[in-house]
């Protein structure tokens, strides 16, 4: 048999997997909001043998919602599951958010799907030409470009955008390369310089 990237050893899948699509198309991502990030990821885990989770923290992420200056607090955990990896996020603020708004329209969990896109101004220029409204865009510094669009009415999520940069590419490589690796051991991880330390 032979071995398929992505998929460890043993036969491709037969049901559904095809070649991606490329460029802005190839959704890599799915989000889920959540109440305990750790939790989640542990369920997770013992649920779909997803893992290992690497959880960050971030305070007062900046951003634009909706037209005004606003900021966000959350926590994140994300971890690979055969080709798309799988994001879960707990607002640790109050402030008014894409993350709050489908909580408060009593929408699910699932929250986004989202692209890398090498060309991000010119990407979401073509998402407003559509009519579509960009929710909110982050700009933190040393993290890449990232846009939610309001595809909400439409499709019931979010549309995440990502610019891509090569530290960003790195960083979704390490996540796919440890979970190809996983053994089981430590499902919820935070980074460490030496390492990680288990959650």
């Amino acid at each position: 048999m032979s071995e398929t990237p992505g998929f460890g050893a043993g036969p491709p899948p037969l049901l559904f997997q095809q070649p991606w699509p490329e460029g802005e198309y190839r959704f890599f991502q799915l989000g889920f909001i959540v109440d305990d990030v750790v939790a989640a990821a542990r369920r997770w885990a013992e649920t779909f043998d997803v893992g290992p989770f690497f959880v960050q923290r971030i305070h007062d992420a900046p951003c634009t919602y909706r037209g005004e200056p606003s900021a966000v607090s959350m926590e994140l955990a994300v971890a690979q599951a055969g080709p798309v990896q799988i994001e879960l996020i707990a607002q640790q603020c109050d402030r008014e958010s894409v993350y709050r708004e489908l909580e408060l329209a009593g929408g699910g969990a699932f929250h986004q799907v989202c692209t890398l896109v090498d060309d991000y101004g010119a990407t979401l220029d073509r998402y407003r030409a559509r009519g579509l409204e960009i929710a909110c865009e982050f700009t933190v510094e040393g993290a890449p470009p990232v846009a939610y669009v309001d595809t909400v009415a439409d499709f019931g999520f979010f549309t995440e955008v990502a610019g891509r940069t090569d530290a960003f590419v790195a960083h979704l490589t390490q996540v796919a390369e440890a979970s190809r690796a996983w053994d089981g051991n430590d499902p919820v991880r935070e980074a460490t310089r030496d390492g990680y330390r288990a959650l």
